[in-house]
């Protein structure tokens, strides 16, 4: 992080951002780390559990469309404060209340979509900023606030061991809280604001080809990314005999990796261009999930190749959001609300469909073939984005697509 950067925007608000997003993303998931513990409870199959881990996310898709358009009528700051005290107190009443059937976890699948939400705020918070020539960096550590899923996958299956998963969902209100009121001390509304334009902006959005582009790249990186970090705890249950913790670990590390390199991919993509960088990925990640699919003889190669396969989504995920102030600079919170809802709905889909594989077949290979076909088909898309656009805009060096 060079000198010029961190006078070119805003660092406590970056901060600030940073932190809310982390620890919002890290109570989204939270029903993927807790799903083990939860389908003993409630004596779940393998397509009720990758339902149910999914739901958060798929609530998650829908709400980041309302709070981006919230960003633009009200403001980043005023929109996050609000999202974060409706999740805190949501998760107080659960607590309470104490959800004990499988139609019961339903409403507080949708009240953890509101915390995977906080990407449609996160970004244009800290997107109005910066300047074009560090939109991919100051989003790529923004966006690594997709660490909180890795958190959920550390602590949740051991604390679910110790003190109940009921009790760790009232827990997690508690360092939401604290980021709560740092939020309030740090984050500051930034001095670009885009006008509101209601329903009438998103038509021409719709209309673009452009943004379907952005919204299909996301639904396989961010899709593939959160669908992993919410199933993989019972992946590696399921597939190796792993205990909850250990799984839990497991998938932490690996999220980790995924999460941390994010600033590494808008990087990668304000030097080389987002649809080259996304090319390059795409094609690797369709390599490594091939591997997984076809079978791997043992457990510490599947880690490996899930460590590389997380690393190059999460490198893909900063790419395809430096693309999106880049190629649409005055609709950044209505396009950031469409392209994160296309991630969710992806996120949802993968869960659903390993669980679903698992439980027709008693295995996980087909999914992850299925997972490697829709890499290779976002190779091609972003190979055809990079001609076509640059025979049609006329994008500068330092904010390229």
């Amino acid at each position: 992080m060079d000198r010029a950067f961190l006078k070119a925007g805003h660092l406590p608000t970056l901060i600030a951002a940073f932190l809310y997003f982390d620890l919002s993303f890290m109570v989204w998931v939270l029903l993927g780390p807790l799903g083990i513990a939860i389908s003993h409870t409630l004596h779940l199959n393998a397509s009720q559990k990758g339902l149910l881990v999914a739901m958060p996310v798929l609530a998650g898709a829908g709400f980041r469309v309302a709070l981006g358009t919230c960003v633009d009528i009200f403001g980043a700051r005023r929109t996050a404060i609000v999202a974060q005290i409706v999740v805190i107190w949501g998760l107080v009443i659960t607590w309470l209340l104490a959800p004990s059937t499988y139609e019961a976890m339903f409403p507080v699948a949708l009240l953890l979509g509101v915390a995977g939400a906080s990407f449609a705020v996160a970004l244009p918070l800290v997107s109005g900023w910066y300047p074009p020539q560090y939109q991919g960096t100051a989003l790529g550590i923004a966006g690594a606030g997709n660490s909180g899923t890795a958190l959920a996958a550390l602590v949740a299956p051991a604390l679910a061991a110790k003190f109940g998963w009921v009790n760790v969902l009232g827990l997690a209100a508690l360092p939401l809280t604290m980021v709560l009121f740092t939020f309030l001390a740090l984050a500051k509304e930034p001095p670009r604001r885009r006008p509101p334009g209601g329903l009438r902006a998103w038509l021409p959005l719709l209309r673009s080809g452009d943004a379907w582009t952005l919204m299909g790249m996301y639904a396989v990186t961010f899709g593939g990314f959160v669908g992993l970090a919410s199933f993989l705890t019972i992946y590696f249950n399921d597939q190796y005999g792993l205990q909850p913790a250990t799984a839990g670990l497991c998938t932490a590390t690996i999220v980790f990796a995924g999460s941390f390199v994010r600033p590494l991919g808008g990087a990668l993509a304000d030097r080389i261009g987002g649809t080259s960088a996304l090319s390059i990925l795409f094609g690797a990640a369709c390599i490594i999930y091939l591997l997984i699919g076809v079978g791997l003889p043992s457990l510490s190669l599947a880690l490996a190749a899930f460590f590389i396969g997380m690393m190059l989504l999460g490198l893909a995920n900063g790419a395809v959001f430096q693309l999106v102030p880049v190629c649409f600079p005055q609709s950044v919170g209505i396009l950031t609300g469409l392209v994160g809802m296309s991630g969710g709905i992806g996120g949802f889909c993968l869960p659903v469909l390993l669980g679903t594989v698992r439980h027709a077949t008693g295995r996980y290979g087909t999914a992850f073939l299925l997972f490697s076909a829709i890499t290779l088909l976002g190779l091609a898309v972003s190979l055809l984005a990079r001609i076509r656009w640059a025979k049609t805009r006329d994008l500068v060096a330092g904010g390229r697509a």
